[in-house]
């Protein structure tokens, strides 16, 4: 195959991703559906060969579970994954918030303080799914900028990980939404006064678990009781 087929191929493969990561992400493909390849491929009207490739791919991201002689199928809601990648998120996501943050410029701050306010005012007739998708755009403005790519590649895995898993943490414990706007802003201010970056670091990790915390507290309150402060 030459380079023209070989990139075909890939963009085949990319637009058959896309495709089921926003069937998973809107829930239309809920966990336990059984991806069929054929009927995948028949929608988007390409051979089964790129969406067996975007199917690879979503399985090494966990969102799909293959096996043999059954199939694919979109992964379950896996209490002890969204932990995971919960405490996960919290080391990744503060490291790359850190380094990002001589990079962001004053409109970027802008943005995230513009988003932050969309949240307030969502918090009067809450809505967990959007309240949880400007929570995933606040955050990205500010980790975006970081310079290296793996780590940046880590966090949306498990920002896309954490998709499939809870549809919203915030439908379980909606009164964790009006405490994290306010660190939202603690976060910003630090960024905005040129704090030390292991400053920067450690509160958006204390973030990120204090929302582990809060679910861990409705949901188990017994283990709770000894989670680490991260």
């Amino acid at each position: 195959m030459d380079a023209a087929g070989v990139g075909a191929a890939q963009s085949k493969s990319q637009r058959a991703y896309r495709f089921i990561k926003g069937r998973i992400a809107n829930q239309d493909f809920t966990p336990g559906y059984r991806l069929v390849l054929g009927s995948i491929a028949k929608e988007l009207d390409m051979s089964v060969v790129p969406v067996r490739e975007a199917i690879r791919q979503l399985e090494a991201e966990g969102l799909v579970t293959f096996e043999r002689n059954v199939g694919a199928h979109v992964s379950m809601v896996d209490d002890a994954s969204y932990r995971f990648s919960m405490q996960t998120l919290s080391f990744l996501e503060g490291t790359a918030t850190a380094l990002a943050a001589r990079r962001l410029t004053a409109d970027d701050l802008r943005r995230a303080r513009q988003v932050n306010d969309l949240m307030v005012e969502t918090l009067d007739h809450f809505d967990p799914r959007s309240f949880t998708a400007l929570n995933h755009e606040f955050h990205a403005i500010l980790f975006a900028p970081c310079a290296n790519p793996r780590l940046l590649e880590l966090v949306n895995a498990e920002w896309a990980r954490l998709g499939n898993l809870r549809d919203s943490t915030f439908s379980f414990v909606p009164g964790r939404a009006a405490e994290s706007v306010r660190e939202h802003a603690e976060i910003v201010t630090l960024i905005e006064q040129g704090a030390p970056l292991g400053e920067i670091e450690m509160t958006a990790r204390r973030h990120r678990s204090a929302t582990l915390d809060a679910y861990l507290t409705h949901e188990h309150p017994d283990e709770a009781l000894g989670l680490p402060n991260f």
